[in-house]
């Protein structure tokens, strides 16, 4: 079992897991999140959910079957999908009794101190009354906007910044894969989890793999990035499968699933 006190935890769940490979809204892995999600704060923890899925849902929606290349494009897709998400999310998490909140991100509102301040007021006081705030990066206008270079890039940074910026004790960051291995488990097949990272550097790097799925834009070597960002803020992050939502629950209590990176 691993040692794991947190109270503030901020998950992260990935387009694979929210979206099928054929474009619809995976609805039993977010009804899966969405109790366990309610349940954790139950049991008095505060939880952020930082979601990926817009673009994949937009996509959807819309019968593409790729992800267009021209940003306005991307962010049309993004606002379309924005809004069924979040219906999705607030039609099941109110089966749970359980109140949720929409919180849009660009980069420069986190660089900019006063922005920040502001988000991190709204953060805290969403958290302090039980309400789980769902955050995303704000698609539509994630573009460079004069000297402002507004995009996360992706939503493992995203979360790993939010984690440090409300000093979360745990992020766990769900994707299609089980942990990190020491090389790829699509390619060998006696590729080896390991269960526990202290230290990332250039080795780790050189057996991180690239992107996912066709939906997602994330990729092994972001989950490592924003893990070496939480670990250096001093707190831990497990990366696991998000095939089942409800391992959350087992996260938390300590099982050694997934990958378990802390300094």
């Amino acid at each position: 079992m691993r040692d794991l006190v947190g109270k503030r935890i901020v998950v992260k769940i990935g387009t694979s897991t929210l979206i099928h490979q054929n474009g619809k809204l995976n609805l039993k892995a977010i009804d899966q999140l969405c109790y366990t999600l309610s349940g954790l704060v139950n049991e008095d923890k505060q939880i952020v959910l930082v979601s990926s899925g817009a673009i994949g849902a937009g996509l959807g929606l819309l019968g593409l079957k790729k992800r267009p290349v021209a940003i306005p494009e991307q962010q049309a897709v993004a606002a379309v999908g924005q809004t069924q998400l979040m219906t999705v999310y607030q039609q099941r998490f109110a089966v749970y009794g359980q109140k949720i909140g929409q919180v849009l991100l660009t980069h420069d509102v986190v660089d900019y101190p006063k922005s920040r301040q502001n988000v991190l007021n709204t953060f805290e006081n969403l958290l302090k009354n039980k309400i789980i705030p769902i955050v995303n990066e704000n698609d539509a206008v994630a573009v460079d906007e004069l000297d402002h270079h507004t995009r996360f890039g992706d939503n493992d940074q995203l979360s790993a910044i939010v984690a440090k910026m409300i000093g979360a004790d745990l992020l766990i960051m769900l994707s299609d894969i089980d942990g990190f291995f020491d090389k790829n488990p699509r390619k060998y097949v006696d590729a080896r989890l390991i269960k526990r990272v202290s230290q990332i550097n250039e080795a780790t790097f050189a057996q991180a793999s690239g992107h996912g799925t066709k939906l997602g834009t994330g990729g092994m070597v972001t989950k490592l990035k924003a893990a070496q960002l939480m670990m250096a803020a001093g707190g831990a992050v497990i990366l696991a499968s998000g095939a089942n939502p409800s391992i959350i629950f087992k996260l938390v209590a300590g099982q050694e699933l997934g990958t378990l990176f802390q300094a």
